[in-house]
């Protein structure tokens, strides 16, 4: 990243700074090159900008000690938890310290009655839900990875099951955040409703660390259903794909997962998860319900499939079947790198209305085969949500420029069709150059609000808009 385009300036004491972590943090603060290199990376093809210390945080008063030494010594402040984010929201390019909260993963309280838990932020989702299965209860949001909840909520992060039980932003209830001086705050309460004052809820999900610190988060949860049927559906064209996830979703069918993988995908899960399905586009489906329910709509389903040439859907509600399903989409990601040995995968994400989603994908599909790339596409097209993996020499110049020109006109394309520039990846520094070309306006009140809460722009610098 050049420094020259976030329009901010490195400053501070960060000598001052070192000392005084060092005296109070001790064998919870590193200075190792491969430490600082592991939390100036993470899964991003975006270039490792590693921080310049690590502290592990153990508590809220840990994380609010590191934010109000560094705010004194005016030494940027970087949040990670699992490092999994694809846009280097967790990259330090003014340097700084990161604060690792991987450690703070206790389960502070569950309320069965209520629907409701209170996590810290190193908790995983996979580890929130291994502890809930006793209740009969699951917290639903699933973005693939094992994220932790603190960094799902911090980017808005949202995935499979988002068509039904919506993203971050639907099921965060509260948060306790340490803001740029160090002090704490408390965003809401466990009422399922509230009409008290600004929502400083939604304004903290999705603020990538650059507004505060995340450091417990209250979640809505669900109860496990009766029944889970879940199954693949082949189809002759993408065209006919994408219409048929249309017209499910306006039928009113209550779907829990519906995925598109183009063909590429396809042929890429086969050989690295060891599967058979046919190579064409594919969707995977996934219904929750009662007994009746899940087979009335997997056989409605079915149905429309079959009108724009799909079919057969083999649909399953045995669990062993659907978890190998499910583990092989999870791991879409890995499977891409085996499709060109060398090359590196530079993955991007956009969102459009459902009812322009086979025109996007389509025009998408076009770009990508007359450029020559392996790019697979899959999504979570239930609510107009996809993802493409060009695979690139980053050794070759010309090959790196007509990518960023081909991520340029994807994004373009679908702002022009009322979408979004990242749907679910969020903005980190990668998407920075698109949001005043979405959002206009709206970005200087972005700006605003951001010098408000953190004067002297210390928490994530360089990250979602320019200062």
């Amino acid at each position: 990243m050049n420094l020259a385009d976030t329009n901010i300036q490195p400053v501070g004491d960060l000598s001052g700074a070192l000392e005084r972590l060092s005296e109070r943090f001790h064998n919870n603060l590193s200075t190792a090159q491969a430490v600082r290199e592991q939390h100036g990376h993470t899964m991003t093809w975006h270039e490792n900008l590693p921080p310049d210390a690590v502290v592990f945080a153990q508590s809220v008063d840990d994380v609010a000690e590191v934010v109000k030494i560094c705010a004194a010594h005016r030494v940027p402040v970087i949040a990670f938890g699992t490092g999994t984010s694809l846009e280097g929201h967790v990259n330090a390019p003014l340097g700084g310290v990161s604060i690792d909260t991987s450690q703070m993963n206790r389960i502070l309280a569950i309320h069965p009655e209520d629907l409701d838990c209170v996590v810290e932020p190193g908790v995983t989702r996979e580890q929130l839900n291994s502890d809930l299965r006793d209740t009969g209860l699951f917290f639903p949001i699933d973005p693939g990875a094992n994220a932790s909840i603190g960094g799902m909520t911090a980017t808005r992060a949202s995935g499979t099951n988002a068509v039904r039980y919506g993203t971050m932003k639907d099921n965060v209830m509260a948060v306790t955040a340490v803001l740029a001086d160090g002090s704490i705050i408390k965003t809401g309460t466990r009422a399922k409703k509230s009409s008290a004052g600004y929502d400083l809820t939604r304004l903290m999900v999705g603020s990538e660390g650059t507004l505060g610190i995340i450091t417990d988060i209250t979640l809505k949860l669900y109860g496990i259903p009766e029944a889970i049927s879940g199954g693949v559906c082949p189809f002759d064209t993408l065209e006919g794909a994408c219409n048929a996830v249309i017209s499910t979703i306006q039928c009113g069918i209550p779907v829990a997962r519906i995925e598109l993988l183009d063909e590429v995908q396809v042929g890429a899960i086969n050989e690295y998860a060891k599967m058979s399905m046919r190579v064409t586009p594919t969707l995977f489906l996934e219904f929750h319900g009662s007994e009746a329910g899940v087979a009335e709509q997997s056989e409605l389903f079915g149905e429309i499939a079959a009108e724009y040439g799909g079919g057969p859907f083999e649909w399953t509600s045995n669990t062993e079947e659907r978890t190998r399903l499910w583990k092989a989409r999870h791991e879409a990601y890995y499977s891409v790198m085996h499709l060109r040995p060398g090359a590196e995968g530079v993955a991007s994400d956009v969102c459009v209305p459902i009812s322009r989603l086979a025109e996007c994908i389509l025009a998408t599909k076009e770009d990508i085969e007359a450029n020559g790339f392996i790019a697979p596409i899959v999504g979570h097209v239930g609510d107009g949500n996809f993802h493409v993996s060009v695979m690139v020499d980053k050794e070759s110049e010309q090959e790196q420029k007509a990518v960023d020109g081909f991520l340029r006109r994807l994004v373009e394309r679908a702002i022009a069709m009322d979408g979004t520039c990242t749907g679910e990846h969020g903005v980190g520094t990668g998407k920075m150059k698109y949001l005043d070309a979405e959002l206009g306006g709206a970005v200087d009140v972005m700006r605003t609000i951001k010098q408000a809460l953190d004067p002297l722009n210390i928490l994530n610098p360089g990250k979602i808009i320019r200062v």
